[in-house]
């Protein structure tokens, strides 16, 4: 459950910026702390600077949208600007301090002009969501709309600046459907609505769960081909139906990537840390009049593209650390 707007505002609010100042404050001891902590001081210094980053790009941005308020432009197109320095600050910092390399295949089909987007993106690892809107604001020239989970308004950036723009949070069984069909009504030629069809982060437990979900509701083929996909949980076809027949113009991307999997747990990102290996991705551009006009075959065209990117998966990623 999610406190109202206002708990939120003035709890978690401060509570970023009393934590950012207490980082910055003791940053020095703690790196002089860290510098002598043995073997790990390395990997430890690595995330010690990467935090100090997130606290005062995240803070400056609620700042600047802070200033954009007292000058009456709540929902002015600058809070793009905000979320893309804020993202491009993380992600500059991640490749300079944890080893982050990034490499697209099909970059292109994320841009280009005159057409609206619905993008389709698998959910695995922690920041693949922050990757993307990078890619889409910086790379691309993109305005994204996102729709993500309800819980991430803990976060006050995300909180203030993604409730000033066109975006949907969603609950788990909260019948979000209308709300991503009223976003994607209006997308422009510079705008690409984001969505995570699979619903939450994969894991191998959560895909059986999903399994065992399509074979109650008897939908016996659909859970035969989700379980013959090793890689992604079978995609939740309600919000995606919903977008495209509310955007009926626009291209849909799909994205598939690889690199951040095995990143599940606070744990897995120590023992990671610096990434050694590369992050791929594959994006691949459908054209509007190419996608299927009724339910039944949409429903059929969406699992037949998760196959694609299931077998381009398992074709990409790197095996499992010990």
């Amino acid at each position: 459950m999610v406190p109202p707007r206002f708990v939120r505002r003035l709890v978690f609010t401060p509570l970023l910026f009393l934590l950012t100042l207490l980082v910055v404050v003791l940053f020095p001891v703690a790196y002089v702390v860290t510098s002598l902590a043995g073997r790990e001081r390395k990997r430890a210094l690595r995330l010690l600077w990467f935090t100090l980053v997130w606290g005062t790009r995240e803070s400056a941005a609620v700042l600047e949208c802070g200033w954009l308020w007292l000058r009456g432009r709540t929902h002015d197109e600058q809070h793009y600007d905000v979320i893309r320095r804020y993202v491009a600050a993380l992600y500059a910092t991640a490749q300079r301090r944890l080893g982050l390399r990034v490499e697209i295949d099909g970059s292109g089909d994320g841009s280009g002009p005159g057409r609206p987007l619905i993008i389709l993106s698998r959910h695995a690892g922690p920041g693949d969501a922050l990757l993307l809107v990078h890619h889409l604001l910086t790379d691309y020239g993109r305005r994204p709309r996102v729709v993500m989970k309800a819980q991430l308004q803990l976060d006050p950036c995300v909180d203030i600046a993604a409730n000033r723009m066109p975006n949907v949070f969603v609950t788990p069984g909260g019948g979000a459907t209308g709300n991503i069909g009223r976003l994607a009504r209006d997308l422009g030629p510079r705008d690409a609505l984001l969505i995570f069809p699979e619903g939450g982060n994969f894991s191998p437990e959560r895909r059986r769960r999903a399994i065992r979900r399509l074979t109650r509701l008897r939908r016996r083929h659909e859970a035969v081909r989700a379980a013959a996909m090793r890689n992604l949980m079978p995609p939740r076809p309600g919000g995606v139906l919903a977008a495209l027949d509310s955007a009926p113009s626009a291209d849909v991307v799909f994205v598939a990537h690889c690199g951040l999997d095995h990143m599940a747990t606070p744990g897995d990102i120590w023992r990671r840390v610096p990434l050694t290996g590369v992050v791929r991705a594959r994006w691949w551009r459908i054209a509007a009049a190419d996608v299927p006009g009724d339910r039944d075959a949409r429903v059929r065209w969406l699992y037949g593209q998760w196959e694609r990117a299931d077998a381009w998966i398992s074709a990409n990623r790197a095996p499992a650390p010990k």
